[in-house]
């Protein structure tokens, strides 16, 4: 694992934001993992000022992203379908056949998780992927368990991951209690791994996670398996590295 230190939120994002783009200028027809949440909002404005200036071309590129919650339509203000599309997807020239979620409206998980691994296999694997890092050490909707899942799976959301999503929702009720999500072994099947983290609240994961026992109770402990990862976090979230 390699370690970079940000000073700020601002900082880590652009500091990550210049190793996708690294990728993307070295490899025009990239497929790239993306995250939700608000950890990479900030990096997805970078690429998108960087895109205005003309120092960025998605026509090429291809993206999976990491989750979805179930029951969620692609219209719905709450969706990650809905997030991609205001934060990236309609403001870069990211063609619209390009980019792939699971489906949170297949009533049939078990054929919706076979569909969206098919797509991730189909592809080859990500070159890139863009993790943040859960409160409690959760990548993806990945939580904390007695074992690693595999592939894309359904998981039903932990209290605390409810608890930590909530601002995004009107009430702790209204938060999906389930969701799409690849599985550890989907996501170190890629090429390059970009953990970006930031904030105090992440300190204790980010050390469990670099430095602490590989085990399911910890799911981004599997990071420690992959062979090229980059780990960028502020002052704060590595305050105890």
């Amino acid at each position: 694992m390699e370690l970079i230190v940000a000073k700020n939120y601002f900082d880590m994002s652009r500091k990550a934001a210049n190793i996708i783009s690294a990728q993307m200028i070295l490899k025009p027809d990239s497929v790239l993992g993306l995250a939700t949440g608000s950890t990479p909002v900030g990096i997805y404005d970078q690429l998108v000022e960087w895109y205005q200036k003309g120092d960025l071309d998605f026509s090429r590129i291809t993206t999976v992203n990491l989750d979805e919650y179930r029951g969620l339509s692609p219209e719905n203000e709450q969706s990650y379908h809905y997030f991609m599309m205001q934060h990236l997807f309609s403001r870069v020239n990211l063609p619209a056949e390009k980019h792939f979620l699971p489906d949170g409206m297949n009533p049939d998980s078990d054929a919706e998780c076979r569909r969206y691994k098919g797509i991730i296999d189909s592809l080859g694997g990500t070159d890139l992927q863009l993790l943040g890092l859960g409160h409690n050490g959760h990548i993806g909707f990945n939580e904390p368990s007695d074992s690693f899942a595999r592939d894309v799976h359904l998981v039903s959301l932990t209290e605390q991951t409810i608890e930590a999503n909530k601002r995004f929702f009107a009430s702790a009720d209204d938060v999906p209690r389930q969701a799409y999500t690849m599985g550890v072994g989907t996501i170190l099947q890629a090429k390059k791994i970009l953990l970006a983290v930031s904030g105090a609240e992440k300190a204790k994961a980010l050390q469990q996670v670099m430095s602490g026992p590989i085990c399911p109770q910890v799911p981004g402990s599997v990071l420690q398996l992959h062979p090229d990862v980059i780990i960028v976090a502020d002052e704060a979230a590595s305050a105890l590295i």
